[in-house]
């Protein structure tokens, strides 16, 4: 099975960064935070991936060309550029890069890259700007338990402030963070779809998360896979920030 990784939007809301990169090369640990999703992927059994690419997508093209020499040691012969590398430490993935657009919406840049999945083999979709500790395995399983065409992985988003614990009352008997049952699911991301999903969309302005999401439900053809762990976007520096802390940890929830 194969991985689907949408790495081509802007990433306005964390310009501080994405004026330079994109934001899936934006750094968390001393590495992209494409790098840890993929990671995870790879945990799960999944080594081989598609990334979608747009915005500033030369620069995670130069990630990859430079990846193996970068992680491990080398010899290289200026005059022919010939180059001999010493205990490659770098992992066993297969990416396919493509270019999908500068402006194509989500679900154009899943049609313009659809063609390079295994045909009629089901697939994983996720964003390259979020980290989870999402059980992949089980949500495969789950996707090929209930036959339709896709199943989507329903978090709950982290709370900015806590809950104050109050009595009928008035009276607050405590302080805590927000838990799954404080509010209504989100789409999380970290899909499995059947590739039959592209006749879902139109063309490059498609929102894969509006019209053809929508259109899936009232066909009866989108599960929800239900994950209570970790979930953190990151669309903000705060996020940014926040994925940095549990990285500095030394236990940080996604790590492989």
């Amino acid at each position: 099975m194969k991985a689907m990784i949408l790495a081509g939007g802007f990433g306005t809301r964390l310009a501080e960064e994405t004026n330079v990169r994109p934001k899936p090369m934006v750094e968390i640990g001393g590495k992209p935070i494409l790098w840890h999703i993929m990671s995870h992927y790879f945990k799960h059994g999944i080594s081989e991936f598609v990334i979608c690419l747009g915005y500033k997508g030369d620069y995670i093209k130069k990630f990859f060309l430079d990846y193996a020499p970068t992680m491990s040691n080398f010899t290289i012969d200026l005059s022919t550029q010939k180059l001999d590398i010493h205990e490659l430490k770098a992992e066993s993935w297969k990416v396919t890069l493509v270019d999908t657009g500068l402006k194509t919406m989500t679900g154009g840049r899943i049609k313009r890259a659809i063609h390079h999945l295994v045909p009629d083999e089901p697939f994983c979709l996720t964003y390259g700007d979020g980290l989870s500790d999402v059980d992949i395995t089980k949500s495969i399983a789950f996707h090929q338990s209930h036959g339709k065409l896709a199943t989507v992985t329903a978090v709950t988003p982290p709370g900015r402030f806590g809950v104050l614990d109050i009595k009928k009352n008035s009276c607050v008997v405590g302080f805590r963070e927000k838990i799954a049952s404080d509010q209504y699911r989100i789409n999380g991301g970290f899909f499995v779809l059947n590739p039959a999903i592209k006749e879902y969309i139109e063309n490059d302005q498609s929102v894969w998360e509006q019209e053809p999401l929508l259109q899936l439900a009232e066909n009866n053809e989108l599960r929800s896979w239900m994950h209570d762990g970790f979930w953190q976007p990151m669309d903000t520096l705060r996020d940014k920030k926040i994925l940095e802390e549990l990285w500095n940890t030394g236990y940080p929830p996604w790590r492989v």
